[in-house]
């Protein structure tokens, strides 16, 4: 299935965490925290101004980011645990 987000939306795969602390212990699902940290799949075309101009969004497909413990909406897309959020939601850019 092909997805599209609208307007301002985003589409954020999550990016696991770690398994083992530095010091090799491992740590079970259950105490685990969500990451905050995804990768885009999709972006909208842009939110609209009162002109009725469409501004692009700063992000793009492919783009490593941080995001709120609690943003964006989850879905199940193809079998895949996603994240559906307003960019506003994304707090910058990863630079590999």
């Amino acid at each position: 299935m092909k997805f599209r987000p609208l307007h301002d939306r985003v589409v954020v795969r999550r990016i696991e965490g770690e398994e083992k602390t530095k010091g090799g212990i491992i740590i079970p699902d259950t105490v685990k925290e969500k990451p905050q940290e995804g990768e885009v799949l999709a972006v909208g075309p842009g939110a609209r101004d009162e002109a009725g101009r469409i501004n692009a969004l700063d992000v793009k497909a492919g783009d490593r980011v941080l995001f709120g413990k609690w943003s964006g909406t989850e879905v199940k897309i193809d079998g895949q645990d996603l994240l559906i959020m307003k960019e506003s939601d994304i707090m910058g850019v990863v630079a590999l």
